[in-house]
């Protein structure tokens, strides 16, 4: 059970104004709120870009990828551990994801390797890519522009050119779904077209019901926005489909929200963050902890859940559950994904802050640019 505050001020900001301009100056909901529209884009991309038939292994010829690689930061990045997650089950070769300048040595002819950058100009991930070429992988680019995709027709390798002009956390379905339908084209996963029908499906019926229109009473991610607030929020998730999640969760509430948010998964917190609630303290009656919960997971994991949870729920503010909507797995991850969007930007309405700008990082990139 969510915890509504009874404040009737906080309670006003998110159930009577619903409109939000006066904070969201750059329309941040209108994006979130477009998801099922985007995603529909976002696949097009992916089926429409163009790479020439050489840049595949010739189908009589021993030489196969044997890695897949995804370059990337921070929102950029996400879309692969997604994917990672997403097709644990499926592919016989890793995805890998490097954050970061560097690249491991296994780097070769035989690795596909996605460089993210959403500006294209991310340092990190040009770095990586420049290291990638000189190993002779094959690459494919997604971006809006800039520098990678001077990069990219340089040395003649495909791009999938994603719209500009959104900030890099609310292009989710851009930094996902092309590169998906580019694995399938390559022919290195399956076709999914009844999973992809079944999440737009939830998605365009989540939509409404956490839309910014929809009233706290009936609206589950102002509900849980309303719970975490003025709390410290830990993000737990499980092995598998939901750890990914998880993660982004944390990176929302810490980008959209201007606040600080850790997560982890199940069940290796179980081995050890289950004994930072041993002794009663003022902190931990700080903590919110909420579970991303999948209902068709691992059985262990979700007894694991209930055992842990029993342990430790009096020593903390509160324990909200998040349960997964409909059945097939990419459906029930993006439910997650897009409650978690929508959690962290009320939440970002509750603290008073729009949830576009994020001035640290600015700052950042303006220091290291001296």
């Amino acid at each position: 059970m969510v915890e509504i505050r009874k404040n009737k001020n906080d309670i006003n900001i998110l159930d009577l104004d619903r409109n939000f301009s006066k904070l969201d100056k750059a329309n941040m909901i209108k994006l979130l709120e477009e998801f099922p529209q985007k995603m529909r884009d976002a696949l097009r991309l992916g089926e429409e870009f163009s790479f020439l038939t050489n840049f595949l292994p010739a189908p009589d010829s021993t030489r196969s990828f044997k890695n897949i690689v995804v370059l990337g930061m921070g929102g950029s990045a996400i879309g692969g551990d997604l994917l990672s997650d997403y097709l644990s089950n499926e592919l016989s070769i890793p995805i890998v994801v490097i954050r970061g300048y560097d690249i491991p040595k296994f780097i070769d002819e035989n690795s596909l390797v996605f460089a993210v950058s959403y500006s294209g100009n991310t340092e990190e991930t040009l770095s990586a890519l420049k290291k990638c070429l000189d190993a002779k992988a094959r690459v494919i680019a997604l971006t809006s522009g800039g520098k990678l995709a001077v990069l990219a027709r340089e040395n003649n390798f495909p791009v999938i050119k994603v719209p500009a002009g959104i900030q890099p956390r609310a292009a989710i379905s851009y930094l996902f779904f092309p590169v998906l339908k580019a694995l399938e084209r390559i022919g290195l996963i399956k076709e999914r077209d009844g999973e992809i029908e079944e999440t737009h499906k939830i998605l365009q019926e989540l939509s409404s019901e956490y839309c910014a229109k929809s009233p706290l009473k009936n609206n589950f991610a102002k509900k849980v926005a309303m719970g975490m607030y003025q709390h410290l929020p830990l993000i737990y998730g499980s092995e598998g489909l939901l750890k990914a999640v998880a993660m982004r969760w944390k990176t929302q509430i810490n980008e959209n929200s201007k606040w600080p948010c850790f997560w982890n998964v199940f069940p290796e917190l179980d081995h050890n963050e289950i004994v930072g609630y041993e002794i009663e303290n003022s902190i931990n009656r700080q903590v919110k902890i909420i579970y991303l919960q999948d209902k068709e997971g691992l059985l262990r994991v979700e007894q694991r859940r209930k055992i842990t949870r029993n342990i430790i729920e009096d020593k903390v503010a509160e324990f909200i559950v998040c349960p997964t909507k409909s059945k097939g797995k990419m459906a029930r991850m993006f439910s997650l994904i897009f409650l978690g969007d929508l959690v962290s930007y009320y939440l970002a309405i509750l603290n008073q802050v729009d949830p576009s700008p994020v001035a640290c990082i600015e700052d950042l990139k303006k220091e290291l640019a001296k």
